[in-house]
Parts: structure tokens; C-alpha cells; sequence
């Protein structure tokens, strides 16, 4: 499923100001305070979804976005072994464009298994 940054800001500031909403409760005499300000905007970043996942991690930095060779990287994280996964200057073109990219990493000799990792990006 591919989301526009557009897209994505519009549900994350629909959720934050859902989320301060009902924050907001009915009753009780708050001496006329003013509510609570939103929250910071969000931060520029990748965030990843990995199948089947048992402890792995990725972290792509903002400023790999810009790469005009292909990137790879471990996702080991937590897991007892590791995998690697490798995007091509277009797909990190098309992350920096706010498009969900869907890649496969490395098969773990052990058992041969791998993992879809989708990486979503938001350049603020």
C-alpha cells in the first residue's frame, strides 16, 4: 500500500488531535487553564514493518534517501542472527517521495528463511 507524505501527515495529525481530544474529558473545574498545546511535528524518519519478525530492526537514515549508489544494511536488532536488506537509488528515491517500498533481505543460512521488509519514510 503506498501513502503520500501527504497522506501520512494527515492521518498522524488526525490521530494527535484525537488523541488530545479525549484527553480532554467532561467535568471537574480546571480554574480556567488553557489546553494543552499539540505536539511537536513529526520528526523526519523511516519506520519498518518486517514479517515474520523475531527481533530484527532497520534504521535507514534521512540522509541515505539521497544515495545515487544502492544502500545496504543488517537487521540484525535484537534477533540471535542477521539479515541484510539493499534498496537501489530508486527505491530510496521513491522512500524519500514518501512511498512505502517493499524489499526482501537475505536468506539466514541456518534455515534458509527470509523477511518482506516494508519501509515507509517521512521527510519533514
Amino acid at each position: 500500500m503506498d501513502i503520500t507524505r501527504k497522506r501520512f501527515i494527515e492521518l498522524f495529525s488526525g490521530a494527535s488531535a484525537l488523541l488530545i481530544l479525549q484527553g480532554c474529558g467532561g467535568g471537574g473545574d480546571y480554574g480556567g487553564a488553557p489546553a494543552p498545546a499539540p505536539g511537536p511535528a513529526p520528526a523526519s524518519g523511516c519506520g519498518e514493518v518486517i514479517s515474520a519478525n523475531h527481533g530484527h530492526a532497520l534504521a535507514v537514515p534521512v540522509a541515505d534517501l539521497d544515495s545515487m549508489t544502492a544502500m545496504t544494511y543488517s537487521i540484525m536488532g535484537a534477533a540471535a542472527h542477521n539479515h541484510q536488506v539493499t534498496f537501489s537509488p530508486a527505491q530510496l528515491q521513491q522512500l524519500k517521495a514518501g512511498t512505502a517500498v517493499m524489499v526482501v533481505s537475505t536468506d539466514f543460512p541456518g534455515d534458509g528463511h527470509n523477511h518482506n521488509v516494508t519501509v515507509t519514510c517521512v521527510i519533514v
